[in-house]
């Protein structure tokens, strides 16, 4: 007779697993037609994935160039800087220039797919270590899967925008959580980082609303002040005082998402002295002031 070994967990093996955790949050998910598209040089905390129905659309970070095709998604790393066009109208070459509304059960999506471009986007992050991958844009194919999904979740965001119920909420992270599984491992590599540097960045985003120091982090994993910030920016690409700015302007992001706090209460609660320290850590990282962001006008 076989016994159970772990009684706590119904577990009738001694063998260890080791799983990984993703902590996946969605800030947002919407469906439009867009008019105009004209975005350059955008930088966000966030994960986006992108989907236009229709052809027209087009990416771009560095040289490379992506037109965006239909039987495709475009996901988009953490802090890439990258631009946006849209073929059918295209004014501005610099600057977050966007103008479409959210479509609806009452448009007749042929004609809006006819005039328009019809886009499909979510912003999400994946939590510890996963929102600290390299810079890029991904193409992921759509599978049988995924197409399913994307056609639930566009024509839900038709009926209901705002107050999701559960399937919703579970299938869109089950699409976000897809999609992302076929980047493939060239990009996953990235975060096999010195666990002395994984410890002090969980506690980093435990504690990011606290002032921070680099003596305080480095005694977490008893290191000395220098040897860690050598450490940290070997393993990161990143210094530990840049690293800990955009953690949280990526807090800031998030909670400007979710709540009506003003611009001084969450600077005040993140840690800077005032409102224009905050905000000048905000646009030096994003590229826009936090009133923009907090407007949602950049929002795509």
């Amino acid at each position: 007779m076989e016994f159970v070994k772990k009684i706590e967990l119904g577990d009738p093996s001694s063998k260890n697993q080791n799983f990984i955790d993703f902590n996946l949050k969605v800030l947002c998910c919407r469906y439009w037609y867009l008019d105009l598209w004209d975005c350059h040089d955008m930088v966000f905390p966030f994960w986006r994935v992108y989907w236009n129905k229709n052809e027209g659309g087009t990416l771009v970070l560095q040289d490379d160039v992506y037109e965006m095709n239909p039987d495709y998604l475009y996901i988009i790393s953490p802090f890439t800087s990258f631009s946006t066009r849209y073929q059918k109208h295209h004014e501005f070459e610099s600057g977050i220039h966007v103008s479409g509304k959210n479509l609806t059960e009452k448009h007749n999506e042929t004609y809006y797919r006819n005039n328009y471009l019809i886009h499909f986007f979510a912003h999400f992050n994946l939590g510890t270590p996963f929102d600290n991958v390299f810079p890029g844009i991904f193409k992921v194919e759509l599978n049988v899967h995924l197409k399913d999904r994307l056609i639930y979740l566009t024509e839900r965001l038709k009926i209901e925008n705002q107050d999701f119920k559960v399937t919703f909420n579970l299938k869109l992270q089950a699409f976000i959580k897809e999609a992302v599984s076929n980047i493939g491992p060239e990009l996953w590599k990235t975060i096999n980082i010195d666990n002395r540097v994984l410890t002090v960045h969980r506690f980093i985003e435990a504690n990011i609303t606290q002032k921070l120091s680099n003596s305080e982090l480095a005694s977490i994993v008893n290191m000395a002040p220098n040897s860690f910030a050598r450490l940290f920016k070997e393993e990161m690409n990143i210094t530990l005082h840049n690293f800990i700015q955009n953690r949280k302007v990526a807090k800031a992001c998030e909670l400007f998402e979710h709540t009506n706090e003003s611009i001084e209460s969450l600077a005040f609660k993140l840690g800077f002295s005032d409102r224009f320290h905050f905000s000048r850590v905000f646009k030096s990282v994003t590229g826009i002031s936090p009133a923009l962001y907090k407007s949602g006008k950049y929002t795509s």
